[in-house]
């Protein structure tokens, strides 16, 4: 595997391959990540990942400086899924001067859910990854992998690709699981022991709050507050918990059944948010 720092080593690796496959990446990957390479690999003439610590989607209160960092690990981890390419850019690598130019994506869609309580989060998912995609995938294009767990992510960069025309084709990852249940995630490593066995009571809950909606038992809204209800008694303090359509992540209409909705959560359990859906 080659190891990329800067964007001209980066270009120098991929100047023979026409159409790259490539997986970004915060690093401390899990096997949901590998997953994703995995999925890559016979989808373009070269795999290409990326370990970046995205400062421009952190809120001044996140955990952008204990964010966990893993390299040895990652870059192991890597090379044994077949990754052909690392890009690990420093931050002066990628931001040389103060990211000014940024993406603004639609805030119908990026200012609810996740966007709603992380304010600006999705301005700097949608400009770094319009820059990775600048140095991974070029003017040719090529192929990117996203994971389904970060749901209203992956409509937003969809939303994008779409939008400027980039030659971009987005493929989506379903996500990885821990045999309980749990969707894996950089920050389960956060969670103490109670906490883990704890951690899977938001996967149910989602699949429970799909089960009702579809049974049509009560109103939406109040399915909703109901599963969020029923989360708190728990000792989890949720965020949201909602049935969305898949589409655009609108509220659905009467219109709208089982087959093209999607429940989407988020809650912190102690110091951590977890975040999960589920399609029904």
């Amino acid at each position: 595997m080659l190891i990329a720092h800067t964007i001209a080593e980066l270009r120098e690796a991929l100047a023979s391959h026409r159409h790259p496959a490539f997986v970004p990446t915060m690093g401390n990957l899990h096997e949901g990540h590998i997953a994703l390479v995995r999925q890559a690999r016979p989808l373009g003439d070269a795999t290409v990942a990326s370990i970046f610590v995205n400062r421009l989607q952190f809120l001044p209160h996140e955990d952008f400086d204990s964010y966990p960092r893993t390299w040895e690990a990652d870059c192991a981890a890597l090379r044994a899924a077949g990754c052909d390419v690392l890009f690990a850019p420093r931050e002066a690598d990628l931001y040389p001067e103060p990211q000014t130019f940024k993406v603004h994506p639609d805030p119908a869609l990026a200012d609810m859910l996740e966007g709603h309580f992380r304010p600006g989060f999705f301005v700097g998912v949608s400009t770094v990854v319009m820059k990775l995609f600048a140095c991974v995938l070029g003017a040719s294009g090529g192929t990117a992998v996203f994971g389904k767990k970060d749901y209203q992510q992956l409509m937003v960069i969809r939303h994008m690709v779409r939008q400027f025309a980039l030659p971009v084709q987005i493929v989506a990852g379903e996500t990885s699981r821990a045999p309980d249940g749990l969707a894996l995630s950089s920050r389960n490593g956060y969670l103490s022991p109670e906490e883990r066995q704890e951690a899977v009571a938001l996967s149910q809950a989602l699949r429970q709050l799909a089960q009702a909606w579809s049974s049509a038992t009560s109103p939406a809204p109040a399915l909703e507050a109901q599963a969020m209800q029923a989360l708190q008694v728990r000792g989890w303090q949720p965020d949201y918990l909602t049935v969305r359509r898949r589409s655009d992540l609108a509220a659905p209409t009467a219109h709208d059944g089982p087959g093209n909705l999607v429940a989407l959560g988020a809650a912190r359990l102690g110091s951590t948010r977890l975040i999960d859906n589920h399609e029904f």
